[in-house]
């Protein structure tokens, strides 16, 4: 536990979204708005001294891909992904002067796997929704996830993931449509392909900031949204809980 706040790292472009999005990490972790400060990377670099000012981070989701063609990346996407790897190194190498920690969702598991030499493509899509998760022995053992029930109901929506953890990397959760659900990295940096932040209500809300955006069939929405309302997330926002208290000002 520590004093200093934790920061909301935002890789969304639309602004409604991450609002909703912040507001959601906020209130899963138990943290008041002086406790989680935000930053828009879409808009802003991360800052110089974000590693003494910070002792851990929340990495949002977001419609980027790190499947995305190089020549198709614009310099905003390209910026922030050398800064999410700045985050995930920082985590990686923590020590007594910077002991910072960062976990990292959906979009930025796909960085932080590519950044340890892993492979992302977009063989491991999942569709906007509830999916079953269930933990390895390893999970079982961690000081975060091991808090959690052996399998456990969580919301995806994504296009891309990993066929493997990558090397340095412990697997932490796994399903059978998307192999790679979790994973840590020493003791302080997180990653998960499924969204531990939102209420089935609050997902229902970013699905339709989304609707267009080819997660799901645009007509399908209240079908989607209803399979959304009808399921059970209990679990995931107990791992924010855990990592605010582990690492935040809690």
């Amino acid at each position: 536990m520590t004093t200093a706040p934790l920061l909301y790292v935002c890789v969304r472009p639309q602004q409604g979204a991450a609002a909703m999005e912040y507001e959601s990490f906020r209130v899963a972790a138990h943290l008041e708005p002086s406790q989680l400060v935000q930053l828009d990377l879409v808009r802003d670099p991360l800052p110089e001294d974000v590693f003494e000012r910070y002792s851990g981070f929340f990495v949002g989701g977001s419609p980027f891909n790190v499947t995305d063609p190089e020549s198709t990346k614009t310099p905003v996407q390209r910026r922030l992904e050398g800064d999410l790897e700045r985050i995930a190194d920082a985590a990686i190498s923590a020590s007594a002067v910077a002991p910072v920690a960062a976990f990292f969702t959906c979009y930025g598991i796909g960085v932080v796997t590519r950044m340890l030499g892993g492979e992302v493509s977009r063989a491991y899509p999942e569709d906007t929704g509830p999916v079953t998760i269930d933990l390895t022995a390893e999970g079982e053992s961690d000081p975060l996830l091991g808090t959690l029930a052996h399998r456990f109901t969580a919301l995806t929506a994504h296009k891309e993931g990993a066929a493997a953890v990558p090397e340095g990397a412990t697997l932490l959760a796994t399903n059978g449509q998307c192999p790679v659900q979790a994973f840590r990295v020493g003791d302080r940096l997180y990653a998960t392909q499924f969204h531990p932040e939102p209420t089935t209500k609050a997902f229902t809300e970013r699905m339709a900031v989304y609707r267009d955006d080819g997660y799901f069939p645009a007509n399908d929405f209240d079908t989607v949204a209803g399979r959304v309302l009808a399921a059970s997330v209990t679990e995931p926002v107990r791992l924010l809980r855990a990592f605010a208290r582990e690492f935040g000002p809690v």
